[in-house]
């Protein structure tokens, strides 16, 4: 069964050690916390942009497979292009073509290009307007599984940045800064792939391949002290036999249940146990453990 006739979710566990998995901008840089409950959160945004930084590494300069939302981009010239390409002329700033079949082909052209436009899907009505896709893969937020303390660390920096600074200090050229950890967290995404939208942006079996591949290795190439260490830990995948599906995903989802051994958890693998409850699993529903 292909992605284009199959209903697809998964569950997507991931761990930090004495790092900021996601920080808030309106907090400082903070890592997101519910105030409710004191679990940590992980945007969507976030896990997209380490998706589109894998897929970006390992698939640079291969066609089909260039990243729209990418560091420093202008999407507006990125629209353009496919204007040129297509050979049509902007008539209106703002509003999509108005020729036989045109706005169809600047918004096929952006799918086919960019990998994440027929992935997560656009908004792209900017002065050349290539439309809107909604994507057929969607991730929710993470959530920690337990309550997380971040703990703000003091670091120094053996050099000032002006000369200024400098002759305040006498020579001794040292700054002080300030950064967020979460001494451990293990968090929980879920995921839903649309074989109807996979149909309209032309995502096929490789890219799901690709975007499994990511989901796995994306933290291996996203290293940085800030993040200390991340981990992927599991990922469990239930794929239906129709479009349509055999039954609800939440109900899929209470089959994936995540135990606590320890009130303080450090570890992944002392401190959770993972089960997956198969006997349980609807007819017509196939589970497949990718990690």
């Amino acid at each position: 069964m292909g992605v284009h006739d199959s209903r697809i979710e998964f569950v997507y566990l991931f761990d930090v050690r004495n790092g900021n998995p996601n920080g808030d901008p309106d907090a400082g840089n903070m890592p997101r916390i519910d105030p409710e409950t004191g679990h940590g959160l992980v945007s969507d945004v976030c896990l997209k942009r380490k998706v589109r930084n894998f897929v970006g590494t390992v698939k640079e300069g291969q066609p089909g497979h260039e990243i729209y939302v990418r560091e420093k981009a202008v999407l507006n010239h990125q629209h353009r292009r496919a204007y040129d390409e297509q050979g049509i002329r902007r008539e209106t700033p703002g509003r999509m073509p108005k020729g036989e079949g045109e706005a169809a082909k600047v918004t096929r052209w952006m799918c086919d290009t960019f990998f994440d436009v027929r992935c997560f899907g656009a908004v792209m009505s900017t002065d050349y307007n290539c439309g809107q896709v909604r994507g057929p893969v969607q991730l929710t937020f993470a959530e920690s599984l337990h309550p997380i303390v971040p703990q703000e660390v003091a670091v120094t920096r053996m050099a000032v940045t002006t000369e200024a600074e400098a002759d305040k200090q006498a020579g001794d050229n040292r700054t002080m800064g300030r950064k967020y950890i979460v001494p451990y967290g293990l968090y929980r995404a879920h995921g839903f792939v649309s074989p109807h939208l996979a149909r309209q942006t032309g995502f096929s079996d490789g890219d799901l391949e690709l975007f499994f591949k990511a989901l796995e290795g994306m933290f291996d190439l996203d290293r940085s002290a800030t993040r200390g260490e991340m981990a992927a830990r599991r990922l469990i995948v239930f794929r239906h036999r129709s479009p349509l599906g055999e039954a609800p995903a939440h109900k899929l989802f209470d089959l994936v249940k995540v135990t606590r051994r320890s009130d303080t958890p450090r570890d992944f693998a002392a401190d959770f146990e993972v089960a997956v409850d198969t006997a349980r699993c609807p007819p017509g529903v196939e589970i497949a453990d990718l990690l």
